[in-house]
């Protein structure tokens, strides 16, 4: 029974990172920028053929097997978790869904869409979507509970 309730909160994140894309799709030509917030925040509308930062551009086969086999490993991982840690388990829902955004997209359409465009103490950051954000979300809680433990084990 808890396995489908986790099905089910991955699927719906999955349905915003989804539907966020295909707003921006739908709305915007390629390339298109709306300024949200002036000098900070825009909505940009750009496709990524590589991962993070646009690193392995045109590598559409190994990054959907590195995207595939991450959700396998995540899932796995999940399971293996069996109801230990609630923070935990929610960042290995947030990267499975995560995973599963943007492999979807890879694998459909070869890139992804992104959108999200801010601007940082003058520097354009990379352009990423609402996938990407559960991704870094989820490894950050991750890294956190992670060494929760360590300093846990060390005072034990």
């Amino acid at each position: 029974m808890i396995y489908l309730i986790y099905l089910i909160l991955v699927l719906l994140l999955f349905m915003l990172d989804y539907l966020s894309k295909q707003y921006i799709m739908n709305h915007f030509t390629l390339n298109q920028s709306f300024e949200i917030i002036k000098g900070f925040f825009n909505i940009r509308y750009v496709r990524n053929t590589g991962a993070g930062f646009s690193i392995f551009q045109d590598q559409r086969i190994f990054l959907t097997t590195v995207s595939l086999l991450a959700v396998i490993l995540l899932s796995y991982m999940l399971y293996k978790e069996n109801k230990k840690n609630a923070l935990s388990i929610f960042a290995y829902l947030l990267l499975i869904a995560g995973a599963l955004g943007n492999l979807y997209e890879r694998a459909l359409y070869g890139s992804v869409t992104d959108f999200l465009d801010f601007i940082i103490f003058g520097w354009d950051y990379p352009v990423f979507n609402v996938a990407d954000i559960f991704v870094c979300i989820g490894a950050v809680i991750l890294i956190f509970v992670s060494l929760k433990k360590e300093d846990y084990n060390a005072k034990s």
